[in-house]
């Protein structure tokens, strides 16, 4: 309701208690008699699809036509740890592999020199952050994604810790690296099958041809200053969210298969009227000119981007100073009823507007797209079937979208 999900009836309402129950399931601190709480930003229609965008997205707005709204997200969870899981390996509170590794496992690698799986400064720990959201679990290691990490300070580069010795010439680094291999080779010849060590030898590869490419595809120095300028790069608030979006360019130009961009902060429980401004200024310029990038140089058609966070925000006040503060110190709680996806390329259809929440933005009422669902459309626009594509473990085959799952067809 702040962002794609135009509310004017919650807007009208602000103040009035809410004409729904909160779900028994749901506790929030700071949430009492669950007052409506009204957008404090304007919405317009923009482009001939004349869609609903609030002024926090300018840039945005301007790519609209170009982008699918699914307005009726849904989860299964409303707290950050197995919510993000979910949305990035289908499960809410086992270890699974995640989208990107079913994703590699399926199609392969496209250029033998990089990772087929990336991800760009990836939260550890924290508000629902984990090493499983990139990892592989059961499927052989060679599928878990490789974090890069981008410096703060503004347009440096990425970074691949270790990625290059210096002082040791490549031939001999080779000698070396294939002394380890026989070694290791041997060690599962005398054993037995280790998937472990067999993903360490994989690495090992990989990362000794890295050396020839990765360090000129981290570099953004080569890119001219009206590109850099595209993506908001050097302008303070879109930088770090700016260089992101580039090297996902670069690495997608380079044969990457699946490549996650991340960013944080958006958990507004307190201060939305002064913290989200902040956000979404810090992802719009970046965002809109990746996709005119990817426009521009043919690339869209093939190339699928998804934005998402892991569940929406309640459409009641949410009050952690008990009363004491003003209205500019109140928040939005966790909602998993209902919130907004978008996509856009790689054969989605743009400038619609797919599904709804209620009046008041609280649950999804119409054209209901649960995770799983998005797991399916995603693989299926990839040329992955979701049911097919399984892997045997313990004695089951398993698969991204566990026994559910349906494509959006509405979408295509």
């Amino acid at each position: 309701m702040e962002t794609f999900d135009y509310k004017p009836q919650l807007n009208a309402d602000h103040g009035k208690p809410t004409p729904f129950q909160r779900d028994t399931k749901i506790e929030q601190p700071g949430v009492g008699t669950m007052r409506l709480f009204g957008s404090s930003w304007k919405f317009k229609q923009h482009g001939e699809s004349g869609t609903w965008v609030s002024e926090l997205f300018p840039h945005i707005s301007g790519a609209i036509d170009d982008i699918a709204v699914l307005n009726g997200m849904q989860t299964d969870n409303l707290a950050h740890a197995p919510a993000c899981m979910q949305i990035h390996t289908g499960a809410t509170n086992v270890v699974r592999p995640s989208i990107g590794a079913w994703l590699l496992y399926g199609l392969g690698t496209a250029n033998q020199n990089l990772p087929g799986f990336i991800t760009i400064n990836p939260s550890l720990s924290g508000d629902g952050g984990s090493p499983q959201h990139f990892g592989s679990a059961f499927l052989p290691a060679i599928y878990q994604g490789t974090a890069v990490s981008l410096p703060d300070n503004p347009g440096a580069n990425a970074d691949i810790r270790y990625l290059r010795d210096k002082s040791f010439p490549l031939t001999r680094q080779r000698k070396q690296v294939d002394f380890l291999q026989r070694l290791n080779r041997r060690h599962i010849e005398a054993t037995c099958e280790d998937a472990q060590l067999e993903g360490m030898i994989e690495s090992f590869e990989l990362a000794f041809r890295m050396q020839s490419e990765a360090p000129e595809i981290l570099k953004l120095d080569g890119e001219t200053e009206s590109t850099r300028k595209l993506y908001g790069i050097g302008e303070g608030a879109t930088d770090a969210f700016g260089r992101q979006c580039l090297l996902a360019r670069r690495l997608a130009e380079s044969g990457v298969r699946f490549i996650q961009v991340n960013s944080g902060g958006w958990d507004h429980h307190s201060r939305i009227s002064s913290l989200l401004p902040k956000n979404a200024k810090s992802v719009d310029k970046p965002v809109a000119g990746l996709i005119q990038d990817l426009k521009a140089r043919g690339m869209l058609d093939d190339t699928l981007l998804v934005w998402t966070g892991e569940f929406g925000r309640t459409p009641y006040e949410q009050d952690l100073t008990s009363g004491q503060g003003s209205i500019d110190s109140y928040g939005r709680g966790h909602n998993p009823f209902g919130f907004t996806t978008l996509m856009a390329g790689g054969g989605i259809k743009g400038g619609i507007v797919h599904g709804a929440t209620d009046e008041y933005g609280y649950r999804a009422v119409r054209g209901k797209v649960h995770v799983h669902d998005l797991h399916a459309t995603m693989l299926h626009q990839l040329g992955l079937d979701h049911e097919r594509l399984t892997y045997r473990y313990a004695g089951r085959d398993f698969r991204l979208t566990d026994v559910y799952g349906q494509v959006v067809k509405e979408i295509l």
